[in-house]
């Protein structure tokens, strides 16, 4: 098989979706990899080291498009890539169609195999490549709010960990799971006080076991969320459902509720956000200010650390990229059901109930095309 990787074009993603390693790999067993010229360097990949591990390099973006079998990418195609779907490409990459419709449609229009990372779900109910990412929005998620508590910044001007003799800053982290987790550790380590709701209490419990009397647990719902809003400094949101749009848990009431200067990080932007007053943001302007809360939304949050985000995520990403390229998308698909999770249009129609659910548009069960 024809493998292709292009450079991203996303503000500010400098990560990229194969590593010369990878190409190795995927040279070894017996396909064509073909990179666009400079796809790799924003991740401190040079050209020459993708020729030595075998593979062609090209131009520019579009004849490598234009050329392969399978597109394989880091971030959803930005519109001025729509022109280079056609029928029977399969692009392999994080798509979060769920807050993507115009993307969506366009995929669905070009005939376009469209496998989602964020989808990919293991017979366990993980999610193997959306973890690593996740696991480095949570870390990266104190970081940037601990950042933009500054005064200079709009934040309240409170050091998280305080110094003795001052209060330690409040970190409220809405959702217990790989986000939240990784938030939590780096929050703790940090010496923040820390509370972290989910609606899960087997989960709550394991959380408690992990941190012990270093974090507060809170079962999230409305009540708790309010009431622990009102006293919080920073305020991490971190929940999912698989392929859907992300549940709207900070609602524009709780702003006018909050301290001036505290700070609201949406790690789940890319999945619509779970703030009702959150939007997309950038890297090159990744904060506004609503009721005098610091909104923080960046939609590629890991694409700020691309050498160890793409080394991450291609760790993940590898095996099936390998399956796929090996025996074709449709017996990948029969051979191995957690491929088949990845799968979100194939055929022009869109096969993921949720993404379904999220555009009210019709879903048809990938087994009935394949």
């Amino acid at each position: 098989m024809k493998i292709g990787c292009v450079k991203e074009i996303k503000n500010n993603e400098f990560r990229v979706g194969l590593t010369p390693d990878n190409v190795k790999a995927y040279v070894a067993a017996g396909h064509h990899v073909y990179i666009e010229s400079g796809a790799g360097i924003g991740s401190g990949f040079a050209d020459t080291e993708y020729v030595e591990a075998g593979a062609s390099l090209l131009d520019n973006a579009q004849e490598v498009w234009a050329l392969v079998d399978m597109m394989i990418k880091v971030k959803e195609p930005l519109e001025e890539e729509y022109a280079y779907f056609r029928e029977g490409l399969i692009l392999y990459t994080y798509l979060h169609l769920a807050a993507d419709k115009k993307q969506t449609e366009a995929l669905m229009k070009g005939g376009v195999k469209a496998v989602a990372y964020e989808t990919i779900q293991e017979t366990d109910r993980s999610l193997p490549c959306l973890a690593p990412m996740s696991q480095i929005a949570g870390r990266l998620s104190i970081q940037e709010g601990a950042k933009y508590l500054e005064k200079k910044f709009g934040g309240v001007g409170i050091l998280l960990a305080g110094v003795p003799g001052t209060p330690k800053a409040n970190v409220v982290i809405l959702g217990g799971g790989t986000v939240g987790t990784n938030a939590c550790k780096i929050a703790v380590g940090m010496g923040a006080n820390v509370t972290i709701l989910d609606i899960s209490l087997r989960r709550l419990e394991e959380l408690d076991n992990m941190f012990g009397a270093h974090i507060q647990t809170l079962v999230s719902n409305d009540s708790n969320i309010e009431r622990v809003l009102k006293e919080a400094d920073l305020v991490i949101g971190s929940v999912l459902i698989p392929g859907a749009s992300a549940p709207k848990l900070f609602k524009k009431k709780y702003l006018s509720e909050m301290k001036d200067g505290a700070v609201f990080v949406d790690v789940a932007i890319d999945q619509g956000g779970c703030g009702e007053t959150s939007r997309v943001t950038t890297h090159d302007e990744p904060v506004y200010i609503e009721e005098g809360v610091v909104h923080y939304c960046v939609g590629n949050m890991p694409g700020a650390v691309p050498r160890t985000s793409t080394i991450a995520l291609t760790n993940a990403t590898l095996k099936y990229g390998l399956e796929i390229a090996k025996n074709g998308l449709e017996e990948a698909v029969k051979s191995n059901a957690v491929i088949a999770t990845g799968v979100n249009v194939y055929g022009g129609k869109l096969v993921n109930k949720n993404v379904s659910l999220a555009h009210d548009m019709e879903y048809t069960p990938l087994s009935e095309l394949v």
